[in-house]
């Protein structure tokens, strides 16, 4: 009778108490709408316990907001369609329409209150302090907010005024998030010193905006620490310049960290670090930074556990700060410093510099130009518990020195980046991690073929490869075998590839998988360098980078991403192209112009059974365009798997209709994340008739799930 009881049993029969808690601990999106089909029970609680939602699309009148989530705590407004207009979406020119604007203002308002009544965490796109003005009030026990603008801030408002109806309204507010909200840095201070007792609430202050080219100087950086001395996350650019008014050095650091000893997790950087574009490295001045400085700075910050310091100003000689450093903040667990000279010399047998920082998980070192391989050996010997390491334009830095480390640390790191260092290239980076090749689940390197500073060195019996770019037929000979084996990746099916490298390396716990790729380079060298077996590939990132009006005509037809058909579980693909430079109109005789680029590097996306696409079209920074061109549009509408698509630009309402032929896509959207986005662009993105237009026939489609 018991086995018989216990057969019986279902999920369905569990108290409602337990099945609660269980729907409340499932996250990912498509599996709680899976989970709300299934009864109706099954959909009361699946709603009554959502904590976050996010809205797209329309939200052209009160009757289409959704009603069913009262339990909502965190709501993203940030994404409604047109991406980057106003949150209500009745932007109206027109005199005669204002007094039926405010009422449907006022009605939307209303509405948003009434099916969200629970929401502590908003984020939402604002182009001017109306938007704030009208949400804020909805909710005045505000603890998170996240405001959103890649536009130009508006003319002639007054400092501060884009924070204030939030600071007004939102009294208890806790975490203020900045990092894509485009204002002066001038705006902050006088904002948080005009509302003391908000500014004193406030423990998380994130204003690492990239589309800033200013930092907050010395007097800025103290009013910020004064009025909010209870921060336990600053993030903060700074103006680390010494030959700048007011620049950020030892005094400016220890007043910050006396106003705000609480801080666990501390980010200053310099403003130059946050470019997408990867800038010059040579610091040819010293900061104004000292170790004695820096060990007075750790003195005062007792529970810091995260902490950030990228310049573009030499510090040197920091081993004994960072040696300090562990001393005086015990709970320190990631590290990232920019430009730090000495960090490690790693010449003697005992630890220094950061090897004696034992307790670090993270480490990210970059532009330390006397890095060795003893160094990171010493560092291997000290932090045993480094989890993640990013290693960027260290160019001591040799395969032995990351091979010997990876063998040190196999149990613990799982998350490598090896970016910009001179002597490894893509096929040495890749041999360097062969000790944690079965452990390893994030990884970033260069497609760097051929490194000029190593074409001189001798062939390693390690790896041959064949020289002609145009050969159909690469021989790789793996380590520890006698003999080449034959692999075609160019225009031959990729089903017999298997067949044919019947050995190769495999990257069995690799999930996430990025790239840097120089402009005009291709990608299908990638197998040949090692990375041609990854059976858990779920995500790849590939960011291509550089001045396309200098590059020759590519000698290949496509860019190479037919290759990653052998990667069978690739469901999503950020494909980065923003910083490819070319010419967006006509091209002078000899060049390709931007739609040519964007069929080179989209060609052979059809092959790819891709979930989500995340893609930005190459530009023209003469003329701020970054538009989808007629032939991205088609390539694009050949990827029959796609269910999400998002294009970091902007394209025309008749290229928008192919994508209408794609039989699973659901969610489609542009948006002008970058700086400044386009204020008067008469493409489908600005017009909002066109953008309806678009999205009523996608939803209107009859699409399986």
């Amino acid at each position: 009778m018991a086995a018989d009881s216990v057969a019986g049993a279902h999920l369905h029969d569990l108290p409602e108490p337990i099945l609660t808690q269980i729907f409340s601990l499932v996250e990912d999106v498509r599996s709680r709408n899976a989970m709300a089909l299934a009864c109706r029970r099954w959909r009361c609680l699946e709603r009554s316990t959502r904590a976050a939602l996010a809205l797209r699309g329309h939200v052209r009148s009160p009757f289409l907001l959704p009603t069913c989530f009262a339990a909502v705590e965190h709501l993203d407004l940030s994404l409604l369609s047109p991406w980057g207009h106003h949150p209500f979406l009745l932007h109206y020119q027109q005199q005669q329409q204002y007094n039926y604007l405010v009422d449907q203002v006022a009605l939307v308002a209303a509405r948003l209150a009434q099916a969200f009544p629970g929401v502590s965490s908003l984020a939402v796109y604002a182009r001017d302090p109306s938007v704030v003005a009208a949400l804020a009030p909805l909710w005045p026990g505000l603890r998170a907010a996240r405001l959103v603008r890649w536009h130009q801030r508006p003319p002639n408002l007054p400092l501060g005024a884009d924070l204030a109806p939030l600071l007004a309204a939102c009294p208890s507010l806790a975490s203020l998030d900045l990092s894509q909200f485009y204002c002066w840095t001038e705006d902050i201070p006088p904002a948080l010193q005009e509302h003391p007792v908000v500014a004193a609430s406030l423990a998380r202050l994130d204003l690492l905006c990239p589309a800033s080219n200013e930092g907050f100087r010395s007097s800025e950086l103290a009013d910020i620490a004064a009025a909010c001395p209870n921060l336990t996350h600053l993030l903060a650019p700074c103006v680390f310049n010494p030959r700048c008014i007011e620049f950020v050095g030892d005094d400016a650091l220890v007043a910050l960290a006396t106003s705000c000893p609480r801080l666990s997790l501390l980010h200053l950087v310099d403003p130059a670090t946050l470019s997408p574009a990867r800038g010059d490295s040579d610091a040819k001045e010293d900061a104004a930074i000292t170790g004695l400085g820096l060990e007075g700075f750790f003195a005062r910050l007792p529970q810091l556990e995260d902490l950030a310091l990228d310049l573009c100003h030499n510090v040197k000689d920091s081993a004994p700060a960072l040696e300090a450093l562990s001393y005086k903040c015990p709970k320190i667990k990631s590290l990232k410093l920019g430009q730090f000279q000495g960090v490690c010399k790693g010449t003697w047998l005992h630890l220094d510099g950061i090897s004696v920082c034992g307790r670090l998980e993270s480490l990210c070192i970059k532009n330390s130009a006397d890095l060795t391989d003893s160094s990171l050996a010493t560092i291997a010997r000290g932090c045993r518990r480094l989890s993640r390491l990013e290693i960027h334009r260290c160019d001591k830095v040799t395969e032995t020195g990351i091979k010997k480390l990876s063998s040190m640390l196999r149990s613990t790191l799982v998350d490598v980046s090896i970016s910009g260092c001179q002597l490894l290239d893509a096929t040495r980076s890749l041999r360097a991690l062969e000790p944690i090749r079965d452990r390893i689940e994030r990884l970033h390197i260069d497609c760097i073929w051929a490194s000029p500073d190593l074409d001189q060195l001798p062939q390693t019996p390690e790896r041959t490869a064949a020289d002609d770019s145009d050969a159909d037929d690469v021989y790789d000979e793996i380590p520890g075998e006698s003999r080449n084996k034959k692999c075609k990746y160019a225009e031959s099916n990729h089903d017999d590839i298997e067949s044919s490298c019947f050995w190769f390396r495999t990257w069995a716990r690799l999930r996430s998988l990025s790239l840097w790729i120089p402009a005009g380079e291709v990608l299908t060298p990638l197998g040949d360098a090692g990375l041609l077996s990854c059976p858990q590939l779920e995500d790849i990132c590939i960011k291509v980078e550089g001045d396309c009006r200098t590059c020759p005509r590519p000698r290949q037809r496509e860019f190479g991403l037919s290759f990653l058909a052998l990667y069978p579980r690739l469901a999503k693909m950020k494909l980065d192209c923003g910083e490819a430079v070319g010419y967006a109109l006509t091209a002078p005789t000899g060049h390709m112009d931007l739609s040519l680029w964007e069929r080179f590097y989209l060609q052979g996306i059809d092959g790819l059974s891709l979930y989500e696409l995340d893609y930005s079209p190459p530009q023209d920074k003469e003329v701020n365009q970054r538009s989808l061109s007629l032939p991205a549009t088609g390539l694009i509408q050949m990827c029959s798997s796609l269910r999400k698509l998002f294009i970091h630009g902007t394209t025309h309402e008749h290229f928008m209709r192919f994508f209408l032929g794609m039989p699973l896509l659901r969610d489609v959207q542009l948006r002008e994340d970058y700086y400044p986005a386009p204020e008067n662009d008469m493409s489908t993105e600005m017009r909002v008739d066109s953008c309806s237009r678009f999205e009523e026939a996608l939803n209107s489609r009859r699409i399986p799930d």
